[in-house]
């Protein structure tokens, strides 16, 4: 499974080129391609969306939300603030979706590095 990060889903779905875009063709064309659910909301939360849009996103897979995610995500996210760095509320949650699927991100956005370095999230 690739888990797609919101900054990398919508690359995607504007055309974009970069080595995401094509993580993410990849795996939408072998059917493993994956939304943590904070994703969904995000993407979903654009007042622009066309319907076709909202569609392609909607037919993509959705990790579970496992039992104790809450707690795991809090801890998670306490540890990156304890050592100083930030840790947005919805990335922690789609980092913590990750780790608990053992699953790979794929993201654009470098605030998910301190989420490797501290809790073994598998990023490309």
């Amino acid at each position: 499974m690739l888990c797609i990060d919101t900054s990398s889903m919508i690359a995607f779905l504007e055309g974009q080129n970069g080595r995401d875009v094509e993580l993410i063709d990849q795996a939408l064309l072998d059917q493993v391609g994956v939304f943590a659910p904070v994703t969904v909301t995000e993407l979903l939360s654009d007042p622009e969306l066309t319907a076709s849009t909202r569609n392609t996103i909607s037919a993509i897979p959705v990790l579970p939300i496992l039992n104790g995610f809450w707690e795991r995500a809090g801890i998670l996210r306490a540890k990156v603030l304890k050592r100083g760095r930030k840790a947005k509320l919805a990335d922690t949650l789609i980092a913590q979706s990750c780790i608990d699927h053992q699953t790979t991100l794929v993201s654009r956005g470098q605030d998910f590095e301190i989420f490797k370095k501290l809790a073994g999230l598998k990023l490309l």
